[in-house]
């Protein structure tokens, strides 16, 4: 139903496996990091004493500017007395840290927020109360974790009450959201009102009473609600495990099992054990009914039965390993995003109703290619075994945290409403897409393009048909997919994408295409002198995709093309060499690749890290000038450094005297070019210690652009640098072609694609408006 779906903890490899992941390279699953540098005596005087003084006393004259000079606004604590932990039960504070621990992972992951897992020793209500009301000057809200029925109630509504923050019991209140999100969407397909329907729980606890009380917000009515669990029917006058909870739907009723109960019930609500809903009672419930066996990790009923018994039905679990998984991971982090980033002085009930249907229409939306990874086999589209989004959706955060947000400052609990929306959430987007903030000049530019022809090598393949659509619907480019009709058609249809051939894209067939003699014409012309036969030239147009697409730019039958998907990068650079080949401006130069890596701590690029081996110092200061003319289309000033393990005449070699050159012909060729060299890595990366060792650099600040001496030098580096700082990879980047051409890894994503497609687009139109530009 949550993030963990285990009654008891694993056992054989997959515990030990665990255990290995808690305790290596470090213990646990968090850390602290700084936020600001702390590498000299003033940074320690502003971090600490006297400096620290200042936002002190600022704070104390407007308590609201915590908010500005310190973590509060996005600091969150998972709180927990460890008396519920799902699966586990009363394992007690000190227990149940892993699990607070793996809360606070998930926050930082699908949302940016920090946490701190807060685990105390206060089983008692007023001892639970009293210790995390204190807490409050320190967060800007309260996640309860794993508390147990009903005191998490009386908690929570206590906290409620006293704090100026938001509290939210993720136990009670994430689970009422997905499930009100499914029954929404599950009563839309099936023709109901909320307001008709009857609604029959198996459990009363505090998720399934929280998954009632949200029902009936949106539309419900108690009196359609029958409540059961262990010792039957709630009804009026029971004193079995009876609370003020329960109230509002008590019953003056003679009925006392859920099989009493069950008959005419259009939804199922089960929070209990496992095995609870026999096969036999389904056919006593109403046409296209909902079922909702949550218990983990054996619902009350396997979906297998449930759909053998009632094929009408639609069921839910909440296990990984069958549709429509109820997940809190679903909205929590996302609802905090949203109610933190106005300031939120609690998370009401307008929210929540926000997110739910968030959530709901987010499920009617085609599925993203972030959210079909999450699936092993065909990508399930609205209907009833996709009620509910995945909980890889990229989307989540862009359409939850906004809405949540818009809610608090409407519903008047928002201390700082959202003034800029689209500006909110273009920074919720460059969160989710990493890419987003260097690539937004490029996207901008190219929607402005006038919509270029970009003809895909691989059209096939399932991330260049997710790409086309969302460049369709960005109006990036029109695409052109190379690949037969009807296995394009095929996969259409499997992955739920909405473009059609022929209507939003052009397709060329290999096996059957009209302009097949002019390619071949076209490709005995171009390489004819250069070992491509009459008949290697028929073969290579019929089964070779990038040689295809090549030809068809060359032609102007596209006006770029991207190809790399598969197969060495060696061969498709050969036949971009071969067909399309170099620029005038570059006619007596090879080609060569930039490479650009976007990571926590900013942008940086890389050349050439793909094509020329061992450049000379002339190829080196011709390659770093494109780099240059490349880099600022993203609007970035390059700053050029001509990396070696000589640092300013430190050692002479072949490899440093070369590099020392390249510098020197950079000076001359490109005087505007910031750039210097040679020298170490961290001298370009640190303008302190560049300083130190030579402090009359005409480089200043920190390099953008790193330039290596050789291919093994610049490939080895970016790839390090991509794994160990968990870094986004657009490119590479292909300079010095006569047409925008550009070759893929088989490790590339949709979205790297779509960014590469971008950026094909607006090159192919500054060409065409500036035909001797570099």
């Amino acid at each position: 139903m949550v993030e963990m779906q285990d009654k008891k903890p694993a056992s054989g490899d997959l515990d030990q496996s665990a255990l290995f992941f808690h305790r290596y390279p470090t213990p646990g699953k968090l850390e602290i990091q700084a936020t600001k540098p702390l590498g000299n005596q003033r940074d320690l005087a502003l971090a600490y004493s006297p400096g620290v003084a200042a936002p002190c006393l600022a704070i104390q004259d407007n308590p609201d500017a915590a908010d500005d000079y310190t973590t509060r606004a996005n600091l969150v604590a998972v709180v927990s007395n460890g008396t519920a932990v799902l699966g586990l039960g009363n394992i007690g504070p000190l227990a149940s840290k892993p699990v607070m621990e793996g809360k606070a992972v998930l926050f930082k992951k699908f949302a940016g927020i920090d946490v701190f897992d807060i685990e105390v020793d206060a089983p008692e209500i007023s001892r639970m109360v009293e210790t995390v009301a204190a807490l409050e000057p320190t967060f800007g809200g309260i996640n309860l974790e794993d508390v147990k029925s009903p005191e998490c109630f009386e908690i929570e509504e206590q906290l409620k009450a006293r704090m100026r923050i938001p509290v939210f019991h993720d136990d009670q209140h994430g689970t009422a959201i997905i499930v009100a999100a499914a029954v929404l969407n599950a009563l839309e397909i099936a023709g109901k009102r909320i307001e008709e329907v009857k609604i029959v729980t198996s459990g009363a606890g505090a998720a399934a009473l929280a998954c009632l009380n949200l029902l009936v917000s949106l539309g419900a009515k108690p009196d359609n609600i029958w409540i059961t669990d262990r010792y039957g029917v709630a009804y009026v006058g029971r004193v079995e495990e009876m609370d003020r909870w329960k109230a509002p739907y008590l019953k003056e009723t003679d009925l006392r099992t859920l099989a009493d109960v069950i008959g005419g019930a259009d939804v199922f609500l089960g929070l209990s054990a496992a095995g609870v809903l026999k096969p036999e009672l389904l056919a006593e419930m109403a046409e296209k009914p909902l079922i909702l066996a949550l218990a983990n990790p054996t619902p009350e009923i396997m979906p297998e039965l449930a759909r053998a018994a009632r094929p009408d039905a639609m069921i839910c679990t909440g296990r990984s390993d069958f549709p429509n998984q109820v997940n809190n991971v679903l909205c929590f982090p996302y609802i905090f995003r949203g109610a933190l980033d106005v300031g939120a002085t609690a998370i009401n009930e307008d929210m929540k109703m926000a997110a739910v249907r968030a959530i709901a229409a987010l499920a009617r939306e085609e599925p993203s290619d972030v959210a079909a990874r999450a699936y092993s086999g065909d990508t399930p589209m609205f209907g009833p075994d996709f009620l509910i989004p995945s909980p890889f959706d990229p989307r989540l955060i862009l359409r939850i945290a906004p809405a949540v947000a818009e809610a608090a400052a409407q519903s008047g609990v928002a201390r700082r409403p959202i003034t800029d929306m689209p500006a909110y959430l273009d920074r919720l987007n460059r969160f989710v897409f990493r890419s987003g903030l260097v690539m937004k000049p490029i996207f901008s530019a190219a929607k402005s393009a006038g919509a270029k022809r970009v003809i895909y090598a691989d059209g096939e393949d399932e991330r260049v048909l997710r790409a086309a659509q969302v460049v369709l619907e960005e109006g990036l480019a029109k695409p052109i997919l190379v690949g037969r009709p009807a296995v394009i058609e095929t996969r259409l249809a499997r992955y739920g994408l909405k473009i059609r051939p022929g209507v939003d894209f052009e397709i060329i067939n290999p096996e059957d295409d009209p302009r097949y003699r002019d390619y071949v014409e076209t490709l005995i012309a171009r390489a004819g002198r250069r070992g491509v036969t009459l008949e290697g030239a028929r073969s290579l147009v019929r089964t070779d995709t990038t040689v295809i697409a090549a030809i068809a730019l060359i032609r102007g039958d596209a006006d770029s093309m991207i190809c790399g998907l598969s197969g060495r990068f060696e061969r498709h650079i050969r036949y971009v060499r071969l067909i399309i080949g170099a620029s005038e401006e570059t006619r007596d130069r090879d080609l060569s690749a930039l490479s650009m890596l976007i990571s926590p701590k900013g942008v940086t690029f890389y050349t050439d890290t793909y094509v020329t081996v061992d450049p000379s110092a002339e190829e080196i200061a011709e390659m770093t000038m494109l780099a240059a003319e490349e880099i600022r289309r993203f609007g970035i000033e390059p700053k050029a450094a001509m990396l070696s393990f000589s640092n300013f005449g430190s050692r002479d070699t072949d490899s440093t005297l070369k590099m020392r050159e390249a510098a020197r012909i950079l000076k001359s060729r490109a005087p505007d070019l910031e750039c210097d060299g040679e020298m170490h890595a961290d001298s370009a990366l640190s303008e302190t210690l560049r300083n130190r060792i030579y402090p009359h650099s005409t480089l200043k600040g920190e390099a953008n652009l790193l330039v290596f001496p050789n291919l093994d030098a610049a490939n080895i580096t970016m790839n390090t640098v991509k794994m160990m700082t968990d870094a986004l990879h657009v490119g590479p980047i292909l300079l010095g072609t006569a047409k925008p051409a550009h070759i893929l890894t088989p490790s590339v994503t949709s979205r790297g694609i779509v960014n590469m497609t971008a950026l094909a687009v607006v090159e192919a139109s500054q060409r065409l408006h500036h035909p001797a530009a570099i």
